[in-house]
């Protein structure tokens, strides 16, 4: 554990600091309206918490395949207090997310995200299966898979993911 940061899954009591966290930690980007749509779904969330204050959240929402039925999930958005990034709170979230869905049975976990950092969780570029919306071609190294499932065949298909996700502004570069 990183130290004086506790990890846990996310309760609904968390909400507001949740909603909080996401202008501070991307002032360019209106992500509270995704993260209330996925809080009504129920997706699986996990919050850092440290000093008595909420100062990480990540989401992973369940997801499935075009007409299969694989356990997928989509993992963000993820957001890191400015004041508390660079210290290892973000992986130790993703980490306990990942270990749950495992855990749990998911398969397959989806990421848009700088291949940077995901790479280090183990994540790699996925040209199988394809997002919702098609990518702008200087992201196509962002779109990522991880399998958490000692079956690592590849899957190919489109992802489908709920309503919340169906928003073309959420795959495209801020301002388009």
């Amino acid at each position: 554990m990183i130290k004086n940061v506790e990890i846990r899954q996310a309760l609904p009591a968390d909400a507001p600091a949740i909603e909080a966290l996401y202008p501070a930690a991307f002032p360019d980007e209106d992500l509270v309206p995704l993260v209330r749509d996925l809080q009504e779904l129920a997706a699986i969330s996990f919050v850092g918490l440290a000093n008595n204050g909420l100062v990480a959240h990540a989401a992973f929402t369940p997801c499935s395949l075009a007409g299969r039925g694989d356990n997928v999930a989509l993992l963000g958005p993820v957001a890191v207090a400015p004041d508390r990034q660079r210290q290892g709170i973000g992986s130790a979230l993703l980490r306990a997310g990942l270990r749950h869905l495992q855990n749990a049975g998911t398969g397959w976990v989806f990421v848009l995200g700088d291949p940077g950092y995901y790479g280090c969780l183990g994540f790699k570029p996925d040209d199988d299966v394809r997002p919702p919306y098609r990518l702008p071609e200087e992201w196509r190294g962002a779109w990522q898979s991880l399998s958490l499932s000692e079956h690592k065949t590849p899957l190919r298909d489109q992802l489908t993911v709920p309503q919340a996700w169906r928003r073309q502004a959420l795959w495209t570069p801020y301002g388009l």
